[in-house]
């Protein structure tokens, strides 16, 4: 909206627009905003608010975990020493290293879900088309259209 209102300030301003025009462009974008603000909002009890984390397959965990160390600073959050998983962040986990071949994969990134209802978000992925999955490995888990692992998590 603040682009459009620049652009026609802007038009208005180089002479490409007369007073009448900017006037009429701007009530009807502020016609448009109320018309669209009225509108009612969908209900639905999957609204993503967040990427919580992406997991990367690597081949070297140490080095892996160094370079994030060294590049950004991130700290080990939590370690998954059976699967060899390292969590690394700023306080929270923003990148997960898998020891896992294929390496240099995104394994999953996880979308953080507002008022997540595990039982709700289910029924509503269901009904999409999608097939949630859960196991003790993975966590909860749909497959993007390329095959990639969305996990959905609480925000």
């Amino acid at each position: 909206m603040e682009a459009m209102i620049a652009n026609l300030v802007n038009r208005f301003e180089r002479g490409a627009l007369t007073r009448r025009e900017l006037i009429q462009g701007l009530s009807m974008l502020a016609a448009a905003s109320g018309a669209a603000s009225i509108a009612p909002a969908q209900d639905t009890s999957i609204k993503a608010a967040k990427i919580d984390h992406v997991s990367i397959q690597v081949s070297d965990l140490p080095g892996s975990i160094a370079f994030y160390q060294k590049m950004f600073g991130l700290t080990v959050v939590s370690e998954d020493k059976p699967n060899e998983i390292v969590r690394l962040g700023a306080g929270k986990v923003l990148v997960s290293l898998h020891h896992k071949s294929p390496t240099g994969l995104v394994d999953h990134f996880a979308i953080g879900v507002e008022k997540f209802n595990k039982d709700l978000v289910t029924r509503e992925l269901k009904q999409r088309g999608a097939s949630p999955e859960e196991n003790l490995y993975a966590g909860f888990h749909i497959k993007d259209p390329q095959g990639i692992g969305v996990q959905i998590v609480a925000a």
